[in-house]
C-alpha cells in the first residue's frame, strides 16, 4: 500500500517501530529514526508528505555489509557515503586498494550519535557517524525554522594519514505519479549510468536536460510518467556554479531544494516507472530518487575509473556543504 501523500507521518505503519524523533516548524514536520541510520522517514512540506514508503520491505535492525536494496530500501531519506553502489576500490588507489565497500555506503547500517535541541530560529537534530572501513567522521544537522524551511548542513572529516576518496549522495525517494514534474537546470549535461527497459544509449551516453534521446526519439524527461511504462534508469546531471536548485511539482504542491553547486556539483536522478525491483518475480516499484550529490556515478570504483568523478579528502581536511528544502502550494 502506497502511503497517502497527505498522511501524517505518524500514520505510517513503520513510524513507531524505532522510537522516532520529530522536528516541526510552521507547517513543516519531519520524522527521523536514529536506529535506522538517522533515516528521515517522513518529510511534510507545503501540505504534502513527499517521501515514498515501501510496502515490500519492513523496518528492521540494519546489518552492516548487507544489501541495502534487499533489506533496507524501505523508502524515506537516507545518506550514502563513501559510496552509493557496492564496489571494490581500484587496486591503483594507495592505501585503500581492493577495499570492499557495501551497498549504499556505511551510514544507513549504523546508529549514529544523535543530539537534538532548539535555538532562536527553531528545532534541530544532529547525527554523527564514524567510518568503519575508512577513517572518517560524517555529520548531518537538520534544522527546521519557524517558517518551515528545512536546512541540512553536512560535514565530512578525514581522520587518517592518507588522501581518502569518496562519493556522497542524499537519497530521498519520492512517489512517481502521473502529475510529477521535475524542474532541473535546462541544458545541463546528463550522463546515463544504468537503464532498464529503455534505450538511452547505454552507460556513459550523454544528453542535455530535459530532452533525452530514447529509442530513437527525443523525450521530455521532466515528465517521467509520460516517458513510457516499464522502465527505470539512473542519470547524473553535471551542474555549473549558479545551477544549484531543483524542484518537484505535484498537483497543488511544490518541493524546492537549493544548494551551492560549487560544493554539490552533481545531481542524481533515479526514475523507476515499474521497471526495476531487486526481487525475482517481485512487482517493480513506482518511485524516484531526487538526489543532490558530490561525485558520480554510484560506485566509487567507477568514479575513480572511467567517470573520473570521485572527490578526495586530504589528511585532516574537513569538507562542508548544505541543502535547503522548501515546500509550497502551486
Amino acid at each position: 500500500m502506497q502511503q497517502n501523500p497527505a498522511m501524517s507521518d505518524h500514520s505510517s505503519p513503520h513510524a513507531t517501530l524505532h522510537s522516532p524523533l520529530s522536528l516541526q516548524g510552521g507547517p513543516t514536520r519531519l520524522t527521523i529514526i536514529p536506529a535506522l541510520g538517522a533515516k528521515v522517514s517522513a518529510m511534510v512540506l507545503g501540505g504534502r508528505q513527499w517521501l515514498w514508503t515501501s510496502d515490500v520491505i519492513p523496518y528492521r535492525d540494519p546489518v552492516d555489509g548487507a544489501s541495502y536494496v534487499e533489506t533496507a530500501d524501505t523508502g524515506g531519506y537516507d545518506e550514502c557515503f563513501p559510496t552509493v553502489g557496492a564496489c571494490d576500490v581500484p587496486l591503483d588507489v594507495p592505501h585503500y586498494a581492493g577495499l570492499q565497500l557495501p551497498d549504499h555506503g556505511e551510514l544507513w547500517a549504523q546508529r549514529p550519535d544523535v543530539e537534538r535541541g532548539r535555538d532562536a530560529r527553531g528545532e534541530w537534530v544532529a547525527a554523527r557517524w564514524h567510518g568503519r572501513r575508512m577513517p572518517y567522521r560524517f555529520g548531518r544537522t537538520i534544522h527546521v525554522d519557524g517558517a518551515g524551511v528545512v536546512t541540512m548542513r553536512y560535514h565530512a572529516v578525514n581522520d587518517g594519514g592518507d588522501p581518502l576518496p569518496f562519493l556522497w549522495s542524499s537519497h530521498p525517494l519520492l512517489p512517481l505519479t502521473p502529475a510529477t514534474r521535475l524542474r532541473l537546470p535546462a541544458g545541463a549535461r546528463v550522463r546515463v549510468y544504468a537503464q532498464h527497459g529503455i534505450d538511452l544509449g547505454g552507460a556513459g551516453a550523454e544528453h542535455r536536460w530535459p530532452m533525452l534521446r530514447a529509442g530513437g526519439r527525443e523525450v521530455d524527461f521532466s515528465r517521467p510518467d509520460a516517458v513510457g511504462a516499464g522502465y527505470a534508469c539512473k542519470l547524473f546531471l553535471d551542474l555549473r556554479a549558479g545551477d544549484g536548485r531543483a524542484a518537484v511539482e505535484e498537483v497543488g504542491a511544490r518541493l524546492d531544494v537549493e544548494f551551492d553547486a560549487r560544493r554539490v556539483p552533481n545531481f542524481g536522478l533515479w526514475l523507476n516507472r515499474r521497471g526495476w525491483t531487486p526481487f525475482a518475480g517481485g512487482t517493480p516499484y513506482l518511485n524516484f530518487g531526487f538526489e543532490p550529490c558530490i561525485g558520480a556515478p554510484d560506485t566509487l570504483s567507477d568514479a575513480l575509473g572511467p567517470w573520473e568523478g570521485a572527490h578526495w579528502l586530504q589528511p585532516g581536511e574537513t569538507r562542508e556543504w548544505g541543502l535547503v528544502w522548501r515546500g509550497s502550494g502551486v
